[in-house]
């Protein structure tokens, strides 16, 4: 088995990696581990109440909304396969994770990371479609396209057997927060090369093709947007497509920083920053800044406010 071929030394088999987290600096610990905490809450809430908000308001029943629920519930479960293991990390002494624990939570994260991609690009191509082609929008992201298209996003992809295909002989000891791939693959006792190159392949099919639609999608709006000759409908339509390009420039960036870059450059502190970033950090901030900047949003949450209010009110006065 797989499994079975990884040894640290002669009859000694790896049952579990040590994770060295983000820092060994212990008064450091406690207050990283209160605002990671307040973070992962805040970005549970936050996509939550996305996905409970576009469930109940039927004027965000149109495919955009649509994408954007699907991008909330990948970015919970993209959080979840990281942020709990490395906050028992920072309270306790346990830096261990098991040989299969490390395995799953690299498969849930890359194709979290990678349906990530695949939906921001879509999401590029249905703002395309509403601004380009407006008439005819109704009839090419029809329900089942939509379906479909959100379907294609979750597929699977070869990173896991890449990398636990390999013999791990020793150390078993990881200098990050989470089971990533370079720093797994620099644990293997075996060349790495051909791994190394057919990572790279997949990361720049999935990352540059996706980037491709998203830049030709983009190209194609701003071209319409400049033959409009109404500030308002300018401004209206460069509000539609601007959350978007600010999520699409954060998560991108940090990717192509860590996994498009050659390995000589490789830097693994400057990589746990980059990779909190987008795994931690970048999940809280997609609802905010889709709901604050995002006129529908903001009203359906206004709407969901004053139906509350009188529920509020009435049980104050009960208990009073």
């Amino acid at each position: 088995s797989v499994i079975g071929r990884n040894y640290i030394g002669p009859g000694i088999l790896v049952s579990k990696f040590i994770l060295l987290g983000i820092t060994d600096q212990k008064q450091l610990q406690l207050p990283l581990f209160v605002l990671f905490l307040l973070v992962y809450i805040i970005t549970l809430v936050g996509n939550l109440g996305m996905i409970m908000l576009i469930k109940t308001d039927s004027r965000l029943h149109i495919p955009m909304y649509f994408f954007l629920s699907n991008l909330a519930f990948v970015d919970i479960n993209y959080s979840s396969s990281i942020t709990p293991n490395m906050l028992v990390s920072l309270l306790t002494e346990r830096k261990s994770i098991g040989f299969a624990a490390c395995a799953i939570q690299m498969f849930v994260f890359v194709i979290c990371g990678s349906t990530e991609c695949l939906l921001l690009a879509v999401m590029a191509f249905d703002r395309y479609v509403a601004i380009c082609h407006p008439l005819r929008y109704s009839v090419i992201m029809s329900g089942k396209i939509c379906v479909g298209l959100a379907a294609i996003s979750y597929f699977l992809v070869l990173y896991i057997v890449c990398v636990f295909s390999l013999p791990f002989c020793g150390p078993n000891v990881i200098n990050h927060f989470f089971c990533d791939i370079p720093p797994l693959l620099k644990l293997s006792c075996s060349d790495t090369h051909i791994n190394q190159i057919v990572i790279f392949v997949q990361v720049s099919i999935n990352c540059v093709s996706t980037t491709l639609i998203i830049l030709i999608s983009y190209a194609c709006i701003l071209s319409t947007i400049l033959k409009i000759h109404s500030t308002t409908s300018k401004s209206k339509a460069f509000s539609t497509c601007s959350s978007h390009l600010i999520v699409v420039s954060l998560f991108y960036g940090t990717i192509f920083l860590i996994y498009l870059r050659p390995s000589s450059t490789y830097a693994l502190e400057e990589d746990k920053v980059a990779s909190l970033f987008y795994t931690v950090v970048i999940p809280m901030l997609n609802p905010l800044i889709y709901s604050l900047r995002n006129k529908d949003m903001k009203e359906a949450f206004q709407k969901i406010l004053e139906k509350l209010d009188p529920i509020i009110h009435h049980t104050l006065k009960m208990n009073i």
